[in-house]
């Protein structure tokens, strides 16, 4: 198949707006991201902080490090998105934190002004809306559907535009009013620096597109993909060195995991995966190359290629075609899926890197797809009970089972249309998965966090 240039031009779009340098669990720095943006947009320090959130938003913010601060949850992370956010870095707003600024963030949560509530008029899975106020003024600001989308910009009540350009009272639909008299305003998606980025969905995407896409565009129209190599890797190194977490990776690679496991490719795969895992999640202050809006998927669509490549001995090129393909496959699958889900998101990135470690054990286009139904019969119905250390045992999970399914597909064994939810058709067999982790988990997604809230 070849692909139109439109077609080309819209997947590339896609796929650099997806695959961004982030750093922190993404849930609470899409938060901090929004409470900056109100905050310079209020242009002064705000007295109080008031925040309404979606369930899904609270549930994978409660229990994750933030980043240069040695403390998890949300306060910390809006105070220091108040005080020293830099909203035109994009889900690296917290880049400036140093010891000084956690002790002013301290100080800041001490004195009550950040106020958290469950949002309970909008139905979006990413709902974020922050309102800061000093004195007479007021700032709001809006993130809907994804991790750094503004949909609302307003200052002393008047609709602000995306661009900062000024007012767009006809955009704001009569139909949203919030609780406290916020209007959204509809339009273009725009990105964490305000930019459009409308382009950049492609609902009309398949697996073989995907496919096409990765093998056929120019190298070096892909080169910029192995900045994800980069990025994780000295995050898995951080997490070797360090004590983060549970120390998952570190585990894998010591006398007892080495023992148990041995030295092979599969062992590496999972150590240096869950070692960035680890580090992540545990609040380092260094970047992940995220994807669609995670860097637990960015982490799990990445390693598991990278490692695979460089023991086997594949070339630069194919490499880079590979972390396409991997990354590429998340972002199709989470398109349908959602930004949030209660299915866990190294369901879809490790079913990338299936699909990445397949054509690096020089599978064909029919093994990559099987390789994908391997894995949907196999992780469908993981639960996402929120961003945390334990993280790393489900993207270890995940990319085992990555690795187990591609050497299936090489030896043309595959999950047929006879068992469960799998079908003839691999775009069928995705959006059973993706239909399930949206909806059919609805109730699931309820009861995780009612568990997490009355512990």
């Amino acid at each position: 198949m070849n692909l139109a240039v439109e077609e080309k031009d819209a997947i590339m779009a896609l796929l650099k707006s997806q695959v961004v340098p982030a750093i922190g669990c993404t849930e609470p720095m899409a938060v901090a991201l929004c409470v900056a943006r109100a905050s310079r947009l209020l242009g002064c320090r705000p007295e109080r902080i008031s925040l309404r959130l979606s369930a899904n938003i609270l549930k994978n913010a409660m229990g994750v490090g933030i980043p240069g601060t040695g403390m998890i949850g949300l306060p910390i992370a809006v105070a220091l998105g108040a005080l020293i956010g830099r909203p035109e870095c994009g889900l690296e707003v917290l880049c400036d934190c140093n010891w000084r600024a956690v002790e002013e963030g301290r100080q800041y949560m001490s004195e009550n002004r950040i106020f958290i509530k469950l949002e309970d008029h909008d139905p979006d899975k990413l709902f974020i809306y922050a309102l800061c106020s000093a004195g007479e003024h007021t700032a709001e600001a809006c993130i809907k559907s994804e991790h750094t989308h503004f949909v609302m910009l307003r200052k002393d009540g008047k609709d602000v535009c995306l661009d900062g350009e000024g007012s767009r009272p006809d955009k704001a639909p009569a139909h949203y009013r919030g609780s406290e008299g916020m209007s959204v305003v509809s339009g273009s998606k725009a990105d964490g620096n305000g930019q459009s980025c409308e382009s950049a969905h492609c609902p009309w995407l398949t697996m073989r597109k995907v496919f096409d896409f990765a093998m056929d565009t120019c190298t070096d129209e892909l080169r910029f993909i192995l900045e994800a190599k980069r990025l994780n890797e000295a995050a898995a190194q951080s997490g070797l060195r360090e004590n983060y977490g549970h120390q998952l990776g570190k585990t894998m690679c010591s006398p007892l995991g080495r023992g148990i496991m041995g030295d092979s490719i599969f062992s590496k795969i999972l150590s240096v995966t869950s070692c960035a895992c680890d580090a992540r999640m545990a609040g380092a202050m260094i970047p992940v190359m995220s994807n669609s809006g995670s860097g637990n998927q960015g982490i799990c669509a990445t390693m598991p290629v990278v490692v695979f490549a460089e023991e086997n001995h594949n070339t630069e090129e194919e490499l880079i075609r590979a972390l396409v393909l991997s990354n590429l496959t998340a972002i199709y699958m989470k398109q349908s899926l959602g930004s949030l889900s209660a299915l866990c998101g190294c369901v879809v990135a490790s079913t990338g890197a299936a699909c990445g470690i397949t054509y690096l054990m020089g599978g064909t286009y029919e093994q990559v797809c099987y390789s994908v139904k391997n894995m949907i019969a196999n992780l469908t119905g993981m639960i996402c009970d929120g961003a945390k250390p334990s993280c790393a045992l489900k993207l270890t999970s995940g990319v085992s089972t990555a690795v187990l399914s591609a050497m299936l597909a090489m030896q043309h064994k595959y999950v047929t249309s006879a068992e469960g939810i799998i079908d003839d058709d691999v775009d069928k067999s995705i959006h059973n998965l993706t239909a399930i982790g949206s909806r059919g988990m609805d109730e699931t997604d309820r009861y995780v966090l009612d568990i997490m809230t009355h512990k």
